[in-house]
């Protein structure tokens, strides 16, 4: 009797571990949701030869695919569907490090099902297009509708650079949407700002690679196309291309969010609830209710 171990610690633990992963994994669905209808716009207008869309529709497409996929999940699970956006948080202390893998884990996992998703829905299509083949490179290639790869003209070296400084800037941009000390945006807009700045970075830097900024939205649908029947060229293609947009955002949004730290985050004087009356005419619908949401709010991460 005296060596048995009491079942009811135990259990909380399980119980505990259980609630913790039903949080993490809620974020699931929401990077399969972003891959469905970023990767569906793509889709539309590849298929169609450009008669049901073109670069503006897959700008505007992804860019509502994360403002939806904020919208919807920003609730529960704080909107996390970028790796480089969670992994950024965790090196600044906006997130604990033990909830990192598991945010990974449903990112990859939510991509991958969402490219899955968009394969099953346009599957004639693609089999039309191409006439049954599916096709890495060249002018009936499919591959790069759910992931990116490299201009003719891109080395890996400003490919890199390319991916770095883009997530870099997204990151940057977010922390400050949810700075409360800084401009701040008015509360439930925040997904519409960041879903402008997507569109904003893909109008002006997609050219080269695709703009991914996010290693979940390209690495795992490049799984699936390996597996679908594309083969293992999708990892060979563009010298090797594939690594680029999963390590470099990465490391763009840890630049990004020390420099948005060191620049701006660190210079703010301490919070005033009393404002001049010119500068609160001035920005109105910003500062509205500006006391709640720096008492209150809890940043929304994507």
């Amino acid at each position: 009797e005296g060596d048995e171990k009491p079942i009811i610690p135990s259990t909380i633990e399980v119980l505990i571990s259980f609630t913790a992963w039903c949080q993490h994994a809620s974020v699931l669905p929401f990077p399969s949701e972003l891959q469905a209808l970023g990767c569906g716009s793509v889709a539309q207008a590849v298929l169609s030869r450009g008669a049901m869309g073109g670069t503006v529709t897959v700008s505007v497409g992804f860019a509502m695919a994360v403002t939806m996929a904020v919208y919807v999940s920003g609730g529960v699970s704080g909107g996390h569907i970028n790796p480089a956006v969670s992994l950024a948080m965790c090196a600044t202390g906006r997130l604990k490090w033990t909830k990192l893998p598991f945010y990974i884990l449903a990112q990859f996992l939510g991509a991958f099902v969402g490219a899955a998703a968009v394969f099953g829905i346009y599957y004639d299509a693609f089999m039309n297009y191409s006439g049954g083949e599916l096709i890495v490179t060249g002018s009936n290639a499919t591959a790069h509708i759910f992931a990116t790869y490299p201009a003719p003209h891109l080395s890996l070296i400003s490919g890199f650079a390319d991916q770095v400084m883009s997530t870099a800037l997204l990151v940057l941009v977010v922390f400050a949407i949810f700075d409360t000390k800084n401009m701040g945006v008015p509360k439930g807009l925040e997904p519409i700002a960041i879903g402008l700045l997507i569109l904003l970075l893909t109008c002006s830097l997609g050219m080269n690679s695709g703009c991914a900024m996010n290693p979940a939205r390209d690495l795992s649908p490049r799984i699936f196309t390996a597996i679908a029947g594309w083969g293992f060229e999708v990892f060979t293609a563009g010298n090797n291309w594939w690594w680029v947009p999963t390590v470099a955002p990465m490391m763009g949004g840890i630049i990004g969010a020390v420099t948005y730290i060191i620049f701006i985050e660190i210079h703010h004087a301490d919070t005033q609830l009393e404002e001049d009356t010119d500068i609160y005419e001035k920005y109105e619908l910003t500062n509205m209710g500006k006391e709640e949401r720096i008492c209150n709010q809890q940043p929304v991460r994507i």
